[in-house]
């Protein structure tokens, strides 16, 4: 067992867990972070996308311990009901869900497409950047309209970028 301190949303987390715990388990099992999904448990997905540090990382490929002393940020730590990041937003607007599964990873992998590659973003670099994360309901036009909307709404709110 490892004792690990980490931030996680803005807030300090200590937990204790066994050195093969997966990060997603610790968010979803211990920390009662559900909305980083767990599907494929083979990294091809991309529902379980989270930030750790900054960059976009798939939470079922990375041991808890691997962020000790880090800041992991998921969907939970974005925005609130009150008031959506601008990225939910836009999926919101441009119905860039359909059964919501992959959601909270596209989200997270597009304010992460943004991080790397500014607010300007073209249908085709999206599409290429999106490779790994998968909608089982082929709904990626409206999930690829969703992120450059997202995207210019974050260059009008620089805060919101992270």
């Amino acid at each position: 067992m490892q004792t690990l301190i980490m931030n996680v949303n803005g807030a300090p987390v200590t937990a204790t867990v066994d050195a093969r715990t997966l990060l997603v388990q610790l968010l979803r099992d211990e920390l009662q972070l559900t909305g980083t999904h767990v599907a494929c448990d083979t990294s091809q997905c991309g529902a379980c996308t989270v930030h750790l540090d900054g960059v976009a990382v798939k939470a079922c490929s990375v041991l808890a311990v691997q962020a000790d002393g880090a800041n992991v940020l998921t969907v939970e730590g974005i925005g609130a009901s009150e008031r959506l990041h601008p990225m939910q937003e836009a999926f919101r607007e441009h119905h860039g869900l359909q059964c919501g599964f992959c959601t909270p990873g596209m989200i997270m992998a597009g304010i992460d497409i943004v991080r790397r590659h500014g607010t300007n973003l073209d249908e085709h670099t999206v599409r290429a950047e999106l490779e790994g994360n998968i909608c089982r309901c082929t709904g990626y036009h409206n999930i690829v309209l969703a992120i450059m909307a997202g995207a210019q709404a974050m260059a009008a709110i620089p805060a919101a970028a992270e």
